[in-house]
């Protein structure tokens, strides 16, 4: 049976999973739904809708799971509760400090319309928090650091966008690589937000806009980027297209830790990602867990989830004796 899959917003991400739904041949992207004007879209495969999003209401039973693809800033946390009355709903929800509020709301709404959501799904949140768990929990006695880039992030970037008078921005994380290296060597440093990472801004102004207001606004907004170092460089949209046009990113998550009687031997573990387009992988992470969405919706689960409450195993299409015998 195939998975239809709703798409809602075509940006980026929304691309993202169009494409890694080409590649799983049990599901299928059925519509799109969009804010823009619909015929400015165009599905890479025919067939597939494009649906003004203001109409979205009116797919309900045409949709097994809803992937959302908007920012996190303003986006998400309307239209993940809203939707998740009348769709199972999975997004990419990454403002950290704010996941325990959006959690409490996408599963209000869930449970009242009886369908099922996961939220904060990608590669942080998503996989760091799955090896952050795994990590802590086979090596109790530990410290465990994450490091995201070099890289553009997709969610700083949208924020930045949010602010009046900047017409496009992309922000690029950089991880300091001394306490990078200090966190590998076992030395179990004490580390700020500040001291771990890094914050560039390119930023495209709109004419006539006040550029200090802008960088004040950047530079001081909470949960992005008042805890960093942050630089804010203007620049043209010229050259922002020429040299900033990929969406490359990744990181670590790395965790040391001790056994023995007298804690004697020292571990240290990492997982890492090196990333040619974020979004794309993004999407990947994305419909894997709608699938997952789909079958646990299918045995009657309902309310909202984390990636931390899937089982790995409901990710992929192939049996549990297909998993068994090729992955373990």
């Amino acid at each position: 049976m195939t998975i239809r899959i709703g798409i809602v917003g075509y940006g980026n991400i929304g691309r993202g999973v169009e494409n890694a739904v080409a590649q799983n041949p049990d599901l299928q992207v059925v519509a799109i739904f969009t804010r823009r004007p619909p015929d400015t879209i165009i599905p890479l495969k025919m067939g597939v809708k494009v649906v003004p999003l203001a109409e979205v209401e009116s797919w309900k039973g045409a949709i097994d799971v809803m992937i959302l693809c908007g920012g996190s800033a303003t986006d998400l946390p309307e239209q993940t509760p809203e939707l998740a009355q009348w769709f199972n709903v999975v997004d990419s929800f990454d403002t950290h400090a704010r996941i325990p509020e959006h959690f409490a709301a996408v599963d209000a709404a869930a449970r009242r319309g009886g369908h099922l959501g996961i939220i904060s799904v990608g590669w942080d949140p998503g996989l760091f928090s799955l090896n952050r768990l795994i990590l802590q929990a086979v090596l109790p006695e530990g410290h465990t650091w994450t490091f995201w880039g070099k890289g553009v992030s997709q969610g700083h970037s949208d924020a930045i966008r949010r602010v009046k008078g900047v017409k496009d921005a992309r922000q690029y994380t950089i991880p300091v690589e001394t306490a990078m290296a200090r966190v590998r060597a076992g030395e179990n440093p004490e580390l700020t937000t500040r001291e771990k990472h890094l914050r560039h801004c390119y930023v495209v102004a709109e004419e006539g806009a006040d550029l200090a207001r802008i960088s004040h606004e950047i530079k001081s907004m909470p949960n992005y980027f008042a805890d960093n170092d942050t630089t804010v460089e203007f620049i043209s949209e010229e050259e922002l297209q020429r040299t900033h046009a990929g969406i490359p990113h990744g990181g670590a998550v790395i965790h040391t830790g001790v056994t023995g009687a007298n804690k004697e031997h020292k571990h240290v573990a990492e997982f890492s990602l090196k990333l040619d387009s974020n979004p794309e992988f993004t999407a990947g992470v994305l419909v894997a867990y709608a699938r997952a969405a789909h079958r646990l919706a299918a045995t009657g689960k309902t309310g909202c989830l984390t990636v931390l409450d899937v089982a790995p195993a409901l990710l992929d299409a192939r049996t549990g004796d297909e998993l068994r015998r090729s992955l373990l």
